[in-house]
């Protein structure tokens, strides 16, 4: 493992001193005001001066902009604990808020700029995310975490993709598919690592009893089986082809799930929400293979994914690091715990309405309850994140090395 590394000298702000400070609450922030402005939009009550369809627009913002700040803020807290190096700050730091804010200025105003100026601007976050990640893991020597850096990049090149695919054609479907599974890609892999890891940090000490498998060769045939059925799934959603493959990865993920003993770590809510969001991840494999033979509509499957693990999974990953980053205890606060259950209630009540039960009402139920969810985590997380460590570094509850 690779040494914890110390902060240098800093005198700047504190939202400023660690990646996962900004990048977290605009995370929380974006996902909650989004989808406040995405109903109405959907249904014809306001009027966003973006070039995307109503659609595209939720789910571009959605995918690079909540769940790119959500990765980014990840990966600036992670990779200094992988490769030993000091994390990025102060004003480097800054550069990368200000491209991610520039990039949502410029979808959300594309009609007026032109779609083209805003690719252009929104495309830059993820260059200059990727480029430090990559510089951080090779001045680190940390070869084997460049995988993410690869994974980072095809999110780029899937946010090209959609704003070519909108702004020529005026629609994204394709895109949306590519971006879906590079996120679940990242998804998968990360859990994998950490997961086991934190479960098993949690149990060890209390006592005799399963514990969890740790990432080897089955978590790599998970991964291996996995790419290539989404890829299928985006070149050829319809087929059978694509559906046999997306059946077996529910199988496989949800096998994969099982080997962590998230039975035993019940009372522990910040271990349990991520058993709870990774859950979502063969719910929403076996959802898309039914889709791909005509039984349930696409969306549902889609949004056991995205409303399902990718919400329910980022929070979990956000408070926790944001807890063991700042010097705090590991517990889950009933805000916390609060902001859990409106995530996984909301994701529930999405996929309800994809499989076309009540879908106006519960539309907007889940809709709520995100919004809710990642707001009450903004408010209860905000002097986390934008106040002074406390203590020591609960090394537990950071990012481990991948």
């Amino acid at each position: 493992m690779a040494p914890i590394p110390r902060l240098r000298a800093y005198e700047g702000p504190a939202l400023l001193s660690y990646g996962f400070r900004p990048f977290f609450l605009l995370a929380a922030l974006q996902a909650g005001l989004a989808i406040l402005v995405w109903l109405p939009f959907v249904t014809g009550h306001l009027a966003v001066p973006t070039a995307f369809a109503p659609v595209d627009w939720h789910v571009h913002e959605m995918l690079f902009g909540y769940q790119a700040a959500a990765i980014a803020g990840f990966l600036l807290t992670a990779i200094p604990n992988w490769t030993g190096r000091l994390p990025v700050q102060g004003v480097p730091l800054l550069v990368l808020v200000l491209a991610w804010l520039a990039g949502r200025l410029a979808v959300t105003a594309s009609a007026v700029i032109g779609w083209p100026l805003a690719m252009a601007g929104d495309t830059l976050f993820l260059l200059l995310l990727a480029g430090a990640a990559a510089r951080e893991i090779v001045a680190g020597r940390n070869w084997r975490n460049l995988t993410v850096v690869a994974l980072v990049m095809l999110l780029l090149a899937a946010n090209l993709a959609f704003h070519l695919e909108a702004g020529l054609t005026g629609s994204a479907e394709l895109s949306r598919r590519a971006a879906i599974a590079v996120v679940l890609m990242l998804v998968a892999l990360i859990a994998g690592r950490i997961v086991p890891s934190f479960t098993r940090n949690w149990l060890a000490p209390r006592g005799a009893g399963r514990l969890p498998a740790p990432f080897g060769s089955y978590d790599k045939l998970v991964l291996a089986a996995t790419a290539p059925a989404l890829g299928l799934w985006i070149a050829l959603p319809d087929t059978q082809a694509a559906g046999a493959a997306l059946a077996l990865g529910a199988g496989l993920h949800l096998a994969r799930l099982a080997r962590w003993a998230g039975e035993r770590c019940w009372r522990n809510p910040l271990l349990v929400i991520l058993h709870v969001g990774y859950l979502f991840v063969p719910v929403g494999f076996a959802l898309t293979a039914a889709a791909s033979f005509g039984l349930v509509a696409p969306g549902a499957g889609l949004h056991a994914w995205t409303a399902g693990a990718f919400g329910t999974m980022t929070l979990a990953v956000m408070s926790r690091a944001s807890l063991g980053h700042t010097g705090r205890p590991l517990v889950a606060t009933m805000a916390t715990q609060a902001a859990y259950v409106l995530l996984v209630i909301g994701a529930v009540a999405r996929i309800c309405s994809a499989l076309g039960h009540g879908p106006t009402l519960l539309l907007h139920l889940a809709g709520l309850c995100w919004s809710l969810g990642f707001l009450v985590f903004a408010l209860a997380y905000w002097r986390v994140l934008t106040g002074a460590r406390l203590g020591p570094k609960a090394v537990s509850g950071a990012p481990q090395p991948a």
